[in-house]
């Protein structure tokens, strides 16, 4: 949408959303996309078996036995699970001419998506520009190592693209460290859309809410120091008198349940469950404090040094002070602190946890300023330089 106000013809290859199993405000996207002179190339999606909680599939009985031996097999053989979108992406954009095209921008995950890039740069004779929302093969939240055969793949993408953009400066280390990207490497951070803040109504906890939204990657990404702050907190410095609560919401009840249990704190703890990206912001908004977890490890490696979520600036947005768990040094730490309400700890520091709690309750909360520069509108014109770095072979100069 902001690329549009400067200057750009957007058209977005997506699936149809009749496919996918949730969608949200599909009138009023549509709505905006018109607005914007937004064009869509809709495909259809093979194999949906492959993604069940994001595809409308038959998920059911012996439709559930066959997805799931599918995916077993898919993950054997190293399959990528949008596999099914290649070839109909591919069928979808047959039309295009390169009189239609001036550059191809990717953005991944999924990663299914740079090899598309790549396809339709070769047939069009454009240059494309991977843009890494997560890291592909150095992704610390994976299981196992990637295969080989799925790093070169990666390289070759990389090699032959005019620009590559990365949310944090850690992670573009990374990735220069394994492909050795050089100059054509670009730190675009995540950010927050102003309108869509501006239009999130703030739920209404009738208490001090401590809100976490999201998932969690045990043992990097886990509740537990949260907890035991908050235990702490309970213990020492609740004589304000106020009430409060954590609130999570999100599919790892069990995860928060257990360790509620462990820190005896079962009363104090409210789980939402999966709910819409609208309710979640809302209760973000409504909150007291936004908690948000890179990596509960005081000394972490490049890789979980440099994840900056998307959940830091979307608290950023709508004005909600947060209490940051990262390694010491973390980009999610030195990106943000300009803004005046990210307040950073280190997993085992739960004492300053728990003193910070208490300032919250009582009221006492960081400033917020700056918060601008995370603003989808100023972040879209490094993004701009880019792309048109790409079209005059300049991107890496």
């Amino acid at each position: 949408m902001y690329l549009t106000r400067l200057g750009w013809d957007v058209t977005v290859v997506t699936p149809d959303p009749s496919i996918w199993r949730k969608t949200e405000n599909n009138e009023k996207v549509l709505i905006q996309l018109e607005k914007q002179g937004i064009k869509r190339i809709l495909t259809n999606h093979r194999w949906c078996c492959l993604v069940p909680n994001h595809l409308k599939c038959w998920d059911e009985g012996l439709g559930r036995v066959a997805g799931g031996s599918c995916r077993v097999i898919a993950r054997s053989l190293g399959i990528d699970n949008y596999i099914g979108w290649i070839k109909a992406a591919d069928r979808a954009c047959s039309d295009l001419s390169e009189k239609d095209v001036d550059v191809i921008l990717a953005s991944g995950s999924p990663f299914i998506a740079f090899k598309l890039a790549k396809r339709l740069a070769d047939r069009l004779g454009r240059p494309y520009v991977l843009d890494y929302r997560d890291p592909w093969t150095g992704n610390p939240h994976s299981i196992g190592s990637s295969r080989l055969s799925t790093i070169q793949e990666e390289a070759n993408l990389l090699k032959g693209c005019a620009a590559v953009t990365i949310v944090s400066p850690s992670w573009g280390v990374a990735l220069d460290q394994a492909h050795s990207v050089g100059t054509k490497l670009h730190v675009v951070t995540n950010g927050y859309n102003p309108n869509e803040m501006a239009d999130v109504k703030a739920h209404d906890f009738h208490h001090c809410a401590f809100v976490y939204t999201g998932n969690f990657y045990p043992p990097k990404r886990a509740i537990s120091p949260f907890l035991a702050a908050l235990k702490l907190f309970k213990e020492n410095g609740s004589e304000s008198g106020r009430n409060w609560y954590f609130h999570y919401y999100g599919v790892h009840e069990n995860h928060v349940r257990e360790e509620a249990n462990r820190w005896g704190l079962n009363d104090l703890i409210v789980l939402h469950g999966r709910v819409s990206q609208r309710e979640a912001l809302s209760a973000i908004k409504g909150a007291s404090l936004a908690v948000v977890i890179t990596s509960i490890e005081d000394e972490g490696v490049l890789e979980d040094k440099g994840i900056v979520t998307g959940k830091i600036f979307e608290a950023i947005g709508v004005g909600t002070p947060v209490l940051l768990i990262a390694p010491k040094g973390s980009d999610a730490t030195t990106t943000t602190e300009a803004t005046g309400l990210v307040k950073s700890f280190v997993g085992t520091d739960i004492h300053g946890m728990a003193s910070f709690l208490k300032d919250v309750v009582r009221g006492k909360v960081p400033d917020r300023k700056n918060v601008e520069m995370f603003s989808w509108a100023n972040i879209v014109k490094k993004l701009d330089t880019v792309l048109r770095g790409a079209i005059s072979g300049t991107a890496h100069d």
